[in-house]
């Protein structure tokens, strides 16, 4: 095995309703298409060290996709987004792990991409920081803030200053990785930082002054991850893509059976050690795709998805609208679980 780390009145009423059910056979046909038995051949999936997506390395590590049927399944390490999306475009890549706004300006530059399932929420995982001395957002106004843009911190800052009647014009922008945000704030560079874990725990760690300002669990969801798989793929490899969503669901089972010894495995993988993912862990709810499929019915289509492509929007990382009922395909999540 290969696991390598690499949304008259009587006649429109029946209109209507002959449109619901058209889609509802829809869905079933293609649900009823997905074969139970995954295709031969490997199955590339991009995956970045964010301890979200950690449940694959559970997969690698405990033989989950051997289980699901799967013979060679490759997880991709990149460290940027925009070498994942070049993989994506180019077909290097079958699938990968991305935040849902990155998922979004994926389709929005035409890059035929379906979001399967849903993997994590960070609630309390990205997070603005500051000094005491700063006790609300409206605090920020014409303060240097540090962030780092294009992520899930220009999303988190967006939507924190637009929800209290803010817009970016009104702080001074400080630019530079998330890594390096904490360290700022650390070192008096700037009073305020944008930022996610483990940085938000050394940060703490460090100065005991140190705030949480504002949670992405505010809007939970706003800061979120799925899994992308190309439209091709969808096509071609249909049981390969169902069997990867089987093994999350058999990583995450086993997560919550061996909290500590998984955690010890994903820790390793994005390059730390439990101890200083202790709280990072704490703020990120996990996803099975039965919890996936609810999300896509419910909140998660009707509500989040909008939250985000505006806050996107705002940030400039997504230039047009983009629809849920366009970009998600239930299909598999809804096959996981019949």
């Amino acid at each position: 095995m290969n696991y390598k780390f690499i949304s008259k009145q009587f006649s429109r009423a029946a209109i209507a309703l002959g449109i619901v059910g058209v889609l509802a056979t829809a869905q079933a046909s293609a649900q009823d298409k997905i074969p139970s038995k995954p295709e031969p051949g490997a199955f590339k999936i991009g995956i970045e060290p964010w301890l979200g997506y950690g449940q694959w390395h559970v997969a690698a590590s405990k033989d989950l996709f051997k289980k699901a049927g799967l013979g060679d399944v490759q997880l991709v390490n990149f460290t940027e987004d925009k070498d994942i999306n070049a993989a994506l475009a180019s077909g290097q890549l079958d699938a990968a792990n991305i935040a849902t706004h990155t998922a979004m300006g994926m389709v929005a530059a035409g890059l035929p991409v379906k979001i399967v399932s849903l993997l994590d929420f960070s609630l309390s995982a990205d997070a603005i920081l500051a000094g005491s001395d700063i006790k609300s957002i409206a605090d920020l106004k014409g303060k240097n803030v540090a962030f780092e843009e294009g992520t899930t911190s220009d999303i988190l800052l967006n939507y924190a200053l637009t929800s209290n009647g803010m817009t970016m014009n009104d702080i001074v922008r400080v630019p530079m990785p998330a890594a390096d945000a904490g360290t700022a704030l650390i070192a008096g560079r700037v009073p305020v930082a944008v930022t996610y874990e483990p940085y938000i725990s050394a940060a703490r760690a460090q100065d005991k002054n140190v705030q949480l300002l504002f949670e992405a669990g505010k809007d939970p969801g706003l800061v979120s991850d799925v899994l992308v798989v190309r439209e091709e793929v969808l096509k071609q490899k249909p049981g390969q893509v169902l069997a990867m969503i089987k093994a999350w669901d058999a990583a995450l089972a086993d997560y919550k059976t061996n909290t500590e010894e998984d955690r010890g495995i994903i820790a390793k993988a994005v390059g730390a050690t439990p101890d200083d993912l202790k709280t990072a862990f704490d703020g990120v709810q996990y996803y099975s795709s039965a919890e996936a499929a609810k999300a896509f019915a419910g909140d998660f289509k009707g509500k989040t998805f909008a939250d985000v492509l505006k806050a996107a929007k705002q940030a400039g990382l997504v230039t047009q609208d983009v629809s849920a009922d366009n970009m998600i395909d239930t299909s598999f999540v809804d096959a996981a679980n019949k």
